[in-house]
């Protein structure tokens, strides 16, 4: 019976085990978006994941949300990723790099020429922006015009290919957590009438654009997509997640992906059947949300899962992986350094002994 410690292949990479590092925001990039070699340390650290799964990294200028996030979107920046890829597969490690547009949940400040955010539609977002002088009300995004849409997917695929350049092992398209293409996905946020809008096919549309055009640089099977279907962050919601999710799902089926990343992390007052949606996807099948080692576990034995994601643990414990093994004790993470900052609470969590 398959477990957490069971090597599998998700397409075209192998994995050792199927302890996923998720990807996490931590804000350490140096001057002009470019990776550090203290974020080469911080992710050579937890190599022994069988697949990490970087922090979201913007694919343009415009596709900024945060302070001091590392893009892919210059060379300097590929060859600052070039180092962090580097640095894992020292370690015998395997590395996808997240691909990433914020869309509305940013600030005029974080773009060029106080540019406002761009959107499906004009909906401000409940909220406040992480801005370089603290926080600040969203505002009311401006609609992204049809005629834009080809450039934002060009966007992707160039990012993509900077990816490839910078020796990643494969990429995975954010489709989740209130961000653009979760914004085209749910009603809520997107009240569009053209063919990006309206029904789910229509909504779906951009997500499966977008990937297709990521799967023309990499092949498909070295492509992972994640979604979520019922997180209420950054102010989202839709009217039927289940169908809409169960249509994107097998929709995404039919590409032969690496895998789907299905964070299940949601409001409790929608209802959602995880299940349903697992049985829609035929193929490798990653899910996130809360999982321990026992959940974890029994996730991959039932076949609800291939591979489970770790997000927290994985901050606080660079050995995540030695440490479920061993049944030891976790480190606690320090919420106050998880964005922005230097080593402490990044690089310097002790490993087991």
């Amino acid at each position: 019976m398959a477990d957490l410690y069971t090597p599998v292949f998700l397409g075209g990479t192998e994995l050792r085990n199927r302890i996923v590092m998720a990807p996490m925001t931590r804000n350490r990039a140096g001057e002009n978006n470019v990776p550090t070699p203290l974020m080469a340390e911080y992710y050579a650290q937890r190599a022994s994941a069988g697949l990490i799964i970087t922090e979201a990294v913007p694919i343009s200028v415009m596709a900024h949300g945060y302070p001091a996030l590392a893009g892919i979107y210059t060379h300097e920046q590929a060859a600052g990723w070039k180092r962090v890829s580097d640095a894992v597969h020292a370690k015998d490690g395997k590395i996808y790099l997240q691909l990433w547009h914020v869309g509305r949940i940013s600030h005029p400040s974080l773009l060029p020429n106080n540019a406002q955010p761009v959107a499906p539609s004009a909906i401000r977002p409940a909220g406040q922006a992480f801005t370089y002088t603290g926080l600040q009300d969203f505002t009311t995004p401006r609609v992204l015009e049809t005629d834009e849409i080809p450039g934002v997917i060009e966007d992707y695929r160039k990012a993509a290919q900077y990816a490839l350049d910078a020796g990643f092992d494969g990429v995975e398209v954010h489709s989740a957590n209130g961000y653009l293409l979760d914004q085209f996905l749910r009603d809520g946020s997107n009240h569009r009438v053209d063919q990006y809008g309206g029904s789910i096919e229509n909504r779906a549309r951009l997500t499966l654009e977008v990937t297709t055009a990521v799967c023309d640089v990499w092949g498909a099977d070295r492509v992972g997509v994640r979604l979520s279907p019922v997180n209420a962050f950054n102010d989202m919601h839709d009217s039927n997640p289940q169908a809409l999710f169960n249509h994107v799902a097998e929709a995404l089926s039919l590409y032969g992906l690496s895998y789907l990343h299905v964070t299940e992390m949601g409001s409790a007052e929608q209802a959602f059947d995880f299940v349903q949606l697992r049985r829609c996807y035929k193929g490798n099948y990653m899910t996130n949300g809360g999982y321990d080692k026992t959940r974890g576990n029994a996730a991959i034995a039932s076949g609800h899962a291939d591979c489970v994601a770790y997000g927290v643990p994985f901050i606080a414990n660079p050995d995540l992986v030695e440490r479920f093994k061993a049944d030891a004790p976790l480190n606690q993470a320090d919420p106050d350094s998880f964005y922005g900052g230097t080593e402490k609470g990044y690089t310097d969590y002790p490993r087991m002994g």
